[in-house]
């Protein structure tokens, strides 16, 4: 019944973000300074936060310490809080809303309720990581992997396209979590990349070799680590959030498909202002922070996410961004999550 009243609410809200595909146009990325303190600031700011207290709670605490304005946060489901911010319409107390994923900011982007950025802050970050029509811009990069047992497998035994894991020799040694956000945003650049049929066709075919449900990453990892399955589905800095707990003797490696597979997509977690912000110069001082040297510092060691900005090196264990084979995917194409829903409940996978 949870699980049900959940999809429920997934459904109502993604809904509501439906909505047309853009383009996207490059420029040079460019490094610009944290904005020095208006006067003029409001001393608070309201933040509808996709990403979890957990992750970023340390991080608004960072921002007051050397700012003093203070962060009022509403936690939540990044496809739920942005359909929370259509339906409060210009009620809207949030002043910025901060996504796990670059869907739902181009599904707000469409809808007109997100205020243009100023060039200087979107030139920080390279053109594939930020809107094309400057309303919303990425803060940290999270990249889709394929993490596995090293006592079992090496990377030679991996296919090089996620695809592969419909082969028969996979029945029962893979982990997904399809009510994950980011699992949902990937299934959504599938539909993009290879079409609606084939990404059926993949669905049904990992259903069929009985691939093994978890509610989250973290738990994916822990199963692969454990060797209760081979290999998982989730994002890379899961592994190294939970090397850290363990001490690093976590028997896990992160894998990214080749030859540009859907299977190793970059995807963003990103901001934007709302048209409606009551504190847009707080809102924007905080969008500042994010993208500044410290603040892409604490994304980078904190969290293990790729730093956008900032001229802050990500850590060394990861993959450098330019060494993965991305696939060729606009992010702004990631909107229609509504008909990702459907599809993956059509296919029994919710």
């Amino acid at each position: 019944m949870k699980r049900l009243l959940r999809l429920c609410a997934l459904s109502i809200a993604m809904a509501l973000l439906l909505v047309a595909c853009g383009n996207q146009t490059a420029s040079t990325p460019t490094q610009a300074p944290l904005a020095p303190t208006a006067t003029d600031t409001p001393a608070r700011i309201v933040v509808y936060s996709g990403r979890s207290e957990s992750l970023v709670g340390p991080f608004f605490t960072q921002f007051t310490e050397a700012t003093g304005i203070q962060v009022e946060v509403r936690y939540g489901d990044t496809a739920e809080l942005a359909a929370t911010i259509l339906e409060e319409g210009a009620n809207s107390p949030a002043d910025l809303f901060f996504a796990q994923d670059a869907g739902a900011l181009g599904a707000l982007a469409a809808a007109g309720v997100l205020a243009p950025l100023p060039a200087e802050t979107l030139n920080q970050v390279e053109a594939r990581f930020r809107s094309a029509d400057g309303l919303w811009v990425g803060i940290s990069g999270r990249a889709r992997v394929v993490v596995y047992n090293t006592n079992k497998l090496t990377e030679s035994d991996l296919p090089r396209s996620i695809t592969g894991f419909v082969d028969p020799q996979w029945r029962g040694r893979v982990g997904w979590a399809p009510t994950n956000g980011s699992f949902q945003a990937f299934v959504t650049a599938m539909r993009a990349q290879l079409g609606e049929e084939a990404t059926r066709r993949w669905l049904e075919g990992m259903i069929a070799n009985e691939v093994r449900t978890y509610e989250r990453n973290a738990a994916i990892v822990q199963a692969v680590a454990a060797g209760e399955i081979d290999v998982g589905f989730v994002n890379h800095y899961y592994l190294y959030q939970l090397q850290r707990q363990s001490g690093n003797t976590l028997a896990a490696a992160n894998y990214y498909p080749a030859d540009g597979d859907v299977g190793a997509l970059i995807n963003i977690a990103g901001v934007g202002i709302l048209k409606t912000a009551k504190n847009a110069t707080a809102a924007q001082r905080l969008i500042d922070y994010m993208l500044s040297t410290e603040g892409q510092r604490y994304f980078a060691e904190q969290t293990f996410e790729y730093p956008l900005a900032g001229n802050v090196q990500p850590d060394p264990r990861l993959k450098p961004l330019s060494e993965i084979q991305t696939p060729d995917i606009d992010l702004n194409q990631l909107r229609d999550l509504q008909g990702t829903l459907q599809l993956l409940q059509d296919v029994g996978a919710l």
